[in-house]
């Protein structure tokens, strides 16, 4: 199986600042990843913002995550009306993401304990 992350997966696994950095670790040994441009947009916009990491270096820790992981790169090749209609708007990118993983045979990988979409795999 491989696992689309979201944004919240990915910034715990990249960041050991994250408060998930360990749990996320573990989970996602052996697991083959993806990532689409949404989260990668969001990972760099949280480091920056809410972690103070540089534009810069926020780049690189995620450009060598890739090189080194062989991180699947998948595009948003839905519309954001494909697939199941998010609950409230609040959910609207987090089921764009579990929606676009579905329609590629992947599973959202997330911490979100609430999301009851199908493709969704709580870490």
């Amino acid at each position: 199986m491989i696992y689309l992350l979201d944004v919240s997966a990915l910034l715990a696994l990249l960041l050991r600042k994250h408060q998930n950095h360990g749990r996320m670790l573990a989970w996602q040994a052996g697991k083959e990843l993806a990532l689409c441009p949404i989260v990668e947009l969001g990972f760099l916009r949280v480091s920056v913002l809410v972690y103070k990491a540089r534009m810069d270096e926020a780049r690189k820790i995620l450009a060598d995550f890739k090189e080194r992981k062989q991180i699947r790169f998948l595009p948003d090749s839905i519309s954001a009306l494909d697939g199941h209609a998010a609950p409230d708007a609040k959910r609207s990118t987090d089921w764009y993401l579990a929606n676009l993983a579905q329609a590629h045979g992947m599973k959202w990988a997330t911490f979100d304990t609430h999301s009851d979409h199908p493709a969704a795999e709580v870490i």
